[in-house]
């Protein structure tokens, strides 16, 4: 592919808004995990962002109200990114600039008040409920398209946990058709009942803060987090500090279960062998890999067999999930901003909660953080029903 330049990116999770905050997290091994309990008294673990709550969108955008849309809101006032996108349009007309979003959660949170909210069980939804600016998953496309300002194609996707990653190869496609000259691309998920209770009835939910690649490992953490990245074909004369270069990417299908990864990694070592050739790279030009590393007992052992299978036994890599949960949808372009922080400090990330790892594991997994140098990372992210996307960045020349 012609390579693609991620010339700004912001982002919002548990771990705190914004580039710094994040970093100083990651660097200092502090897990954004805490003790939650939901109706029910269900407890687990989660990833919350507390500055939400105080966050509520500006009255133009009222109708718009709804939790994934304030994250989405809080996220893109971080690090100058919507001075950079007023420059994006300036440069490029607001209807040359696209949109390539995902989410899974969307406005679930703001439909489960509503139903709550019925004056009898089986009676209407409130008035004041509006499910196509909160809970349709298209939502947060119609928000972003208006408090940004720009009019290029618009699509939001849901491909499980591998969506946001999966809005760089549409960005990609979309560019080099001729349909817009650059792009908008990322995604929000926030935390709700429905999901927490969905993945708990699949036996998935860890009931302590989530521990991947551990011996113990016994299920995710479920994380809320949001992020942004302005990717174009040309940038502008002078890249702005902690710019990265889209190499490569790869998709895949697995096609084995609704729930569960092939057992051997076929279709998650297929989507990274994909993103390698996309860039015309070999697995030795990698420097560190953010794997998906769920903590479940199956997807991190069919990762990790796909992972030895392509890179042998040497290469550093780490999940970030437990920092941040799982922030599902989000996940991927949560992880691939992580992936472009560990280019810009020259660090690779360790792992929070892990203590011992599984024996029966054989890639070399980073319990701490590491200094070291890093010019090409490769980010993985994996979803139900077998959808895999894998990322190679690379620090510009």
């Amino acid at each position: 592919m012609q390579p693609l330049y991620l010339t700004h990116y912001a982002i919002a999770t548990s771990l705190g808004a914004g580039l710094d905050a994040t970093f100083a997290r990651l660097s200092a091994g502090q897990t954004g995990l805490t003790p939650q309990v939901y109706p029910g008294e269900l407890a687990t673990w989660a990833g919350r962002v507390d500055a939400i709550d105080a966050s509520p969108l500006d009255e133009t955008f009222s109708a718009f109200e709804c939790r994934n849309n304030r994250l989405a809101a809080l996220t893109l006032a971080q690090d100058g990114f919507m001075d950079a996108v007023a420059d994006l349009r300036a440069r490029h007309g607001a209807e040359r600039i696209g949109i390539f979003l995902g989410t899974s959660t969307s406005g679930i949170e703001t439909t489960e008040s509503a139903y709550r909210r019925r004056a009898t069980t089986d009676g209407p939804l409130p008035a004041d409920f509006r499910y196509a600016e909160t809970h349709n998953i298209y939502s947060l496309g119609r928000f972003m398209q208006r408090l940004l300002d720009v009019s290029g194609p618009s699509v939001v996707a849901s491909a499980a946990c591998a969506t946001t990653a999966k809005t760089f190869g549409n960005a990609a496609r979309m560019i080099e058709a001729g349909l817009c000259d650059a792009a908008i691309v990322g995604g929000a998920d926030t935390l709700c009942a429905t999901t927490i209770y969905g993945f708990h009835s699949l036996g998935l939910v860890s009931p302590t803060a989530c521990r991947p690649f551990d011996r113990t490992r016994d299920g995710i953490s479920i994380g809320e987090g949001a992020g942004f990245a302005i990717v174009e074909k040309t940038p502008p004369s002078a890249l702005q500090p902690g710019a990265v270069v889209l190499r490569g990417f790869g998709e895949s299908s697995d096609a084995y279960h609704m729930s569960t990864p092939h057992p051997e990694g076929k279709g998650a070592r297929l989507a990274m062998e994909r993103a390698l050739a996309s860039a015309g790279l070999q697995p030795a030009d990698i420097d560190y890999i953010n794997v998906h590393g769920t903590a479940t007992q199956v997807g991190d052992a069919a990762e990790d067999r796909a992972l030895i299978e392509l890179f042998g036994k040497d290469k550093p890599c780490s999940s970030t999930k437990g920092f941040t949960g799982h922030t599902l949808a989000s996940a991927g372009i949560v992880e691939t901003i992580i992936a472009a922080l560990a280019i810009q400090h020259n660090f690779m990330p360790g792992t929070a909660n892990t203590h011992e790892l599984d024996p029966a594991l054989q890639s070399h997994y980073l319990l701490r953080g590491e200094r070291a140098p890093v010019r090409r990372v490769l980010s993985n992210s994996f979803g139900f029903g077998g959808s895999n996307c894998s990322l190679v960045l690379e620090r510009p020349s």
